[in-house]
């Protein structure tokens, strides 16, 4: 039985004439079939849809009420019939149909005899490259088109560097619509000329150069004897069908390396039953392989290989599996289980390429969900080092990124976590970063290697713990986070609880936002980011005098909720107080003790909070004071209570 037999257009293929072994082996086939990822990508109008198309329609995965709606479409889309416009079967939104161009990213299965396949068409404009990005991360292959009328572009670059970046190390240059250029070889052999120029600049070490017409479709599929298109005689190459077939993919080179398997879930149905559940990504494993846990480096041996349709005598990289150990070890979600002679290092800090993709800008110093693997963090990015211009592939100095824009920088995270450089393991190296409010996706990264000063800053065990502090000053510490606009009376009210406490006989200190810009954080600015950085130490100062058991009140505008949150998350649970001194704009620019205001609004002094920087209220603050409503020892007296026993 061929491929010719079962494709969904074929009416001579009958399921039901299949019988015992002839299913059976049939089913096999399909499932056993391996599967390749790749994308289409380059300038707007390239082909890029038009060339999925064709590949559906000429490898028969069109159902025939799609070829007819497909047929109906393309004469309401101008090709009056006389042609099928392949590009309608593949730009879904109406945007891209009314357009003509590619917006979001469109995955799409095909199979062929030899191979199954999921392509994703991705968007050509610049201002969708975020969308590229999300297309390349999970591909195999790239499939650069370039038009043949209009050789190499500036776009057809940016996504070549970008396929280079992220880890696609196998690139088919197609030339697109050879019909338009009578199928002329030197208009071929000029673009190819200058794309292996660009390629050596930027580090592709080879790509398979192939004539085609998505329209036409000459050298897509094999012609007669496998011959090239009679249009292109002196191309001797494959077709891009053969090609896509043939080509060596990631799994089997998976299976080669080392073994790691990141542990998605720890399977518990019972107390005589504890596994670690997970897909093999590189590597085999046999029952009696010795494995490691990484961060926490524990040793075991695997027990057993768990199924649902029983143990296996092995499993490789693309497997799920559940292993049993013969050692009780702490290994939960995150963790890696891997070869124990040569598992993935663990850090908590990096070096890392960040593609920004969204419409806010990094904010650095800020705490973001970072998620690799099965591994959930909070990361915070620093300034940028340097953005990459996609376009020449100079280093620019910056102290953010906008959306698309790519830049190195070094990340934080709050734990180690287990990982290994991009170029060796996309899924022990990249990763996404998520706004904590939003839960958006607003950057992806590949992580170089982590930093030496990381492996060679190690935490000193002591003695006397935080709560030998508590306990010696007989209370519970706690940080009290005043917040609210400059003039709202925060530094009053926390005073007045400070004087309260003292008499009694708490141990109490006072960070005041004023005080701490004379010593500690002189040399922040009012930026945004500064700010950020600004209540970042801020919280660590305040953890630590939390640890030596003190009751802490801050002063602080602190005008983002994230930062806010962030030093809440430094915090054991219930320790941090957040107290909104909630007072209208027009009361505290009334007020305007320190002529702030004036000056603002005078354009004097910039990114002020409340004219020109905005002030994020707290949405569930522990206490609430209106000094409207409210002398300064009436609110202090509130938040007494508020805080009663201190215990």
């Amino acid at each position: 039985m061929t491929g010719e037999d079962v494709k969904l257009t074929d009416q001579s293929f009958q399921p039901e004439s299949l019988i015992g072994e002839d299913i059976a082996a049939y089913l096999h086939a399909q499932q056993h079939k391996q599967m390749l990822r790749f994308i289409t990508c380059g300038s707007v109008d390239d082909g890029k849809s038009t060339l999925i198309g064709r590949l559906l329609y000429d490898s028969k995965m069109i159902f025939e009420d799609q070829l007819a709606a497909l047929e109906s479409d393309s004469i309401k889309h101008g090709t009056q019939g006389q042609e099928i416009d392949f590009a309608l079967l593949v730009d879904g939104l109406a945007a891209e149909r009314e357009q003509g161009i590619t917006i979001d990213v469109a995955y799409r299965f095909f199979s062929t005899d030899k191979r199954k396949f999921i392509v994703a068409d991705t968007p050509g404009h610049e201002q969708y490259t975020r969308n590229m990005v999300t297309g390349a991360s999970t591909a195999d292959l790239a499939v650069i088109l370039v038009d043949a009328r209009k050789g190499v572009l500036e776009q057809t670059k940016r996504h070549s560097f970008l396929v280079h970046l992220l880890g696609i190390r196998h690139v088919v240059l197609a030339v697109n619509k050879m019909d338009l250029v009578d199928y002329d070889q030197a208009t071929f052999d000029g673009i190819v000329r200058d794309y292996a120029d660009f390629a050596e600049e930027i580090g592709v070490e080879a790509f398979t150069a192939i004539p085609i017409s998505g329209f036409k479709g000459d050298n897509i599929t094999p012609g007669d004897n496998g011959a090239p298109s009679p249009n292109t005689p002196w191309y001797e190459g494959p077709s891009l069908i053969h090609h896509l077939e043939t080509i060596e993919i990631a799994n089997t080179r998976a299976q080669e390396r080392s073994f790691r398997m990141p542990v998605q879930w720890v399977n518990r149905p019972n107390l005589d039953f504890r596994g670690f559940s997970g897909i093999v990504s590189d590597g085999t494993i046999k029952p009696g392989d010795p494995v490691r846990v990484v961060p926490s480096g524990k040793t075991s041996r695997v027990k057993k290989i768990v199924t649902f349709d029983g143990d296996l005598d092995a499993a490789v990289a693309g497997q799920s599996v559940t292993l049993t150990l013969e050692d009780e070890v702490d290994c939960s979600r995150g963790d890696v289980i891997a070869a124990a002679g040569d598992p993935p290092e663990a850090s908590d800090q990096f070096e890392a390429t960040i593609v920004w993709m969204d419409e806010q800008a990094l904010k650095p110093g800020r705490g973001y969900w970072l998620k690799l693997g099965t591994q959930t963090v909070t990361a915070n990015v620093q300034p940028p080092k340097y953005e990459i211009c996609v376009n020449t592939f100079e280093h620019l100095a910056a102290k953010t990124l906008e959306l698309n824009d790519i830049g190195v920088a070094e990340l934080r995270t709050d734990r180690p976590i287990a990982f290994e450089a991009y170029e060796t393991s996309r899924q022990l190296g990249g990763f996404v970063l998520i706004d904590k409010f939003t839960n958006a996706t607003v950057g992806a990264g590949m992580i170089h290697f982590s930093l030496r000063r990381a492996q060679n800053v190690h935490w000193q065990p002591t003695s006397i713990t935080r709560e030998d502090h508590s306990a010696l000053k007989n209370q519970k510490p706690r940080v009290l986070w005043f917040t609210g606009l400059s003039g709202s009376g925060k530094s009053t009210i926390a005073n007045e609880v400070e004087k309260k406490l003292a008499l009694m006989n708490r141990h109490t200190f006072l960070l005041d936002g004023d005080n701490i810009r004379h010593g500690l954080n002189k040399d922040l600015g009012f930026t945004e980011t500064d700010r950020i950085e600004n209540i970042r130490r801020i919280g660590e100062v305040a953890k630590l005098m939390a640890d030596a058991g003190l009751i802490v009140l801050t002063a602080f505008i602190s005008p983002f909720r994230a930062e806010r949150r962030m030093v809440r998350e430094m915090l054991p649970e219930g320790e941090f107080i957040e107290v909104f001194v909630d007072t209208p704009l027009e009361v505290a620019e009334a007020r305007d003790v320190k002529g702030l205001y004036k000056k603002a609004r005078s354009g004097q002094l910039k990114n002020f909070t409340g004219i020109d920087s905005p002030y994020e209220p707290p949405e569930n603050a522990e206490i609430r004071v209106n000094t409207v409503e409210m002398t300064p020892e009436e609110a202090a007296d509130h938040i007494i209570a508020a805080i009663l026993p201190l215990k």
